[in-house]
């Protein structure tokens, strides 16, 4: 193989890249018209642009993309993960155009690509799989029927597809006609067919796979397992190698069972069979017919390069390994970064990476797929990258982790990675009794970053604006250029100080700073009791300050009015408040709704004229491959409506209006 087409973008494309380039193969990349100076198109050899922003015109383009690699003469395509990557017809369009799939027959695709198919099938081969419907009756009626003929709660997902898109928890029977109608919605958007199964609800299970590998020769291994049960939205967040807390003889049936899906499909390549596993018993979920986003543990524990397999099983090599060769050693644990605000419940974010700042450390690896000034587009999922710590024991593996992720930085957009931190701090993950339920159970506890004290007179909080209000001024003696430059507070006859106004959660700290002769003396809180300053230190990207016996360092960016400040595990946005640039919206008194991010109108559930309650669904809008719900604050009547389903959304624009209950209409 000397030239390789990678089908997708962002962090997998630059993993695969890396790997070829370390082989000596040349490297082909496509893109949207929305990614067209993103990381994965620089650091390709060759790039071809395949259509517009939207996926359906590119990424899920298989014409276009096998075009592309007729163009550019390459000999391979891998589909990384997502988009294309478990699709049996863009495999055949590969092989039909003589090209070598970087993954398994479509054939074995297919088996699997379809949940309910691939229950039936492993339910007769003998491996444990839940009781649930997985049959020919579609029309939601008919789905209905069946569900209610189950136990509660109750999972529907989606037949194809996978990373938890779709899949709605049934609790009540009342809620089961609006589940389904959303779960085929957004099954018939993202994979194109609109096949639900149903299945028994397993409240607090954990999520343990193992990773397969097959040739074309009949060889068959495991790569050890993983616990992926860290969810949020049935989206992995956090995953680990190998599975802790998973007694010996349980670990190595479910390995067994994993090899007896594989063999039963006549699988080649990497794959992943996931189990649920619930007090000592597993359960058959699916297999990913494809490279899984968390390989990163199972390649840090093993010491392997899968990509590598992957590419040599491509080219007809045998397995490089017997199982009995394949060693596992120490524990590996990965994050995923993602543009999303867990302070705003997790909405997506998107714009320029002002700064991006990722860890670096010993046994620490980062698989990224953006740089600092890269744009973050609003089409595709929110994942930054990922970082992955390795070491002898689980404990220190954890420790490495959430130390890297304090040592992550990212302005511009929002980002969780001092969430992840602090769930790797939480007792019950310390203790692996977490499950897939921990995170909608603990999460929002731990979504926001600490708030500052009203007063903010303790030290901590003092320390904080302290630092923010040196970032913001960045003073630096002898930097002026001349003497309308120098900015030390100098006035003839009036006390040399400088009032800075930051604002944080709605809240405004005024900060006096004090000069004197030899600059900078004394900092304190407007209307707050002085804190002298003995010293302190400032440079483009790092502050530090020594008040009594405490000294504080923190790094920090500004970009216009919006200032960072990174102190140890806490990251601290602040707007520097200018008073000549206030602006005052009246728009939520005038009963408007916007839109949170850009998006696309999915549907709208209210008409003109109609009555509401407070919390009613009105519109929903999809970002980022998910969908956001905007409901009504207030009781009232809906008033116009100014956008229509299929519209494309900018972000803050009015939706619709909405009459309090109460309120003149006329007048509103």
């Amino acid at each position: 193989m000397q030239s390789l087409l990678v089908a997708n973008r962002g962090e997998i494309a630059c993993r695969i890249f890396r790997t070829a380039r370390r082989l000596g193969i040349r490297t082909i990349a496509v893109y949207s018209q929305a990614d067209a100076t993103a990381r994965h198109v620089r650091e390709a050899d060759v790039a071809v642009c395949i259509g517009a922003a939207p996926a359906r015109e590119s990424y899920l383009n298989i014409e276009r993309i096998v075009d592309a690699a007729r163009m550019t003469r390459a000999q391979a395509v891998h589909p990384g993960y997502g988009f294309l990557s478990e699709n049996a017809p863009f495999a055949q369009a590969c092989v039909r155009a003589g090209l070598r799939f970087v993954g398994p027959p479509a054939e074995a695709i297919a088996s699997m690509g379809s949940k309910d198919i691939a229950k039936a099938r492993m339910r007769a081969a003998g491996v444990p799989v839940l009781p649930g419907y997985e049959g020919p009756g579609q029309t939601l009626e008919e789905l209905e029927a069946q569900a209610r003929k189950l136990p509660l709660p109750l999972m529907i997902k989606p037949a194809a597809g996978g990373g938890g898109k779709g899949m709605r928890i049934v609790t009540e029977a009342s809620q089961i006609g609006a589940a389904l109608a959303a779960a085929r919605r957004i099954a018939q958007s993202a994979f194109a067919q609109g096949t639900l199964l149903l299945e028994r609800f397993l409240a607090r299970p954990r999520h343990v796979e193992v990773q397969v590998f097959a040739d074309a020769h009949g060889n068959t291994v495991h790569l050890g397992d993983r616990d992926c049960s860290l969810q949020r939205r049935h989206q992995k967040v956090i995953e680990e190698a190998p599975a802790p807390g998973v007694p010996e003889e349980v670990r190595a049936a479910m390995r067994e069972a994993a090899l007896v899906v594989a063999r039963e499909i006549g699988y080649v390549g990497a794959g992943t069979v996931e189990f649920l596993y619930e007090d000592g018993r597993f359960y058959f979920l699916e297999m990913n017919t494809r490279l899984q986003v968390e390989h990163t543990v199972t390649e840090a524990i093993t010491g392997l390069d899968l990509v590598e397999w992957q590419l040599r099983v491509a080219d007809g090599e045998t397995l490089p390994l017997a199982q009995s060769a394949i060693c596992l050693s120490g524990h590996a644990i990965q994050a995923r970064v993602c543009a999303e605000d867990p302070a705003r419940d997790f909405l997506p974010s998107a714009g320029i990476l002002s700064d991006l700042h990722w860890p670096e450390g010993d046994w620490i690896r980062v698989d990224a797929g953006f740089d600092c000034g890269d744009r973050v587009p609003i089409e595709y999922d929110s994942l930054l990258g990922k970082v992955i710590a390795w070491a002898p024991s689980r404990d220190m593996a954890v420790a490495r982790l959430a130390g890297a992720l304090d040592r992550t930085r990212v302005a511009g957009v929002r980002t969780n990675e001092r969430w992840l931190a602090r769930i790797l701090r939480t007792e019950p993950f310390a203790a692996a009794r977490h499950n897939v339920a921990f995170l909608a159970e603990s999460g929002p506890v731990l979504a926001s970053s600490r708030t500052l004290g009203e007063s903010a007179t303790g030290a901590d909080d003092a320390g904080v604006l302290m630092l923010a209000a040196l970032a913001a001024h960045r003073y630096r003696p002898g930097a002026a250029g001349g003497p309308w430059e120098i900015r030390d507070g100098f006035s003839p006859n009036l006390p040399g100080e400088v009032e800075l106004t930051l604002s944080r959660d709605g809240r405004e700290f005024r900060i006096v700073l004090g000069f004197g002769s030899s600059g900078l003396q004394s900092a304190r809180i407007a209307n707050g009791e002085s804190l002298p300053l003995a010293d302190f230190e400032i440079t483009e990207d790092e502050v530090c300050i020594r008040a009594g016996a405490v000294r504080l360092r923190a790094q920090y960016h500004l970009s216009g009015h919006d200032l960072h400040v990174w102190l140890g595990a806490e990251h601290f946005e602040f707007r520097v408040e200018d008073p000549r640039e206030r602006e005052y919206s009246t728009a939520a008194a005038g009963g408007r709704l916007a839109t949170p991010l850009p998006g696309v109108v999915v549907s709208i559930g209210v008409a003109s004229g109609q009555k509401v309650a407070a919390g009613e669904a009105l519109m929903v809008i999809e970002a980022m491959k998910m969908e956001h719900t905007i409901a009504a604050p207030t009781a009232g009547t809906i008033g116009a409506i100014h956008y229509a389903q299929g519209d494309r959304v900018p972000e803050g624009k009015d939706l619709l209006e909405l009459i309090p209950e109460g309120a003149d209409p006329e007048r509103s």
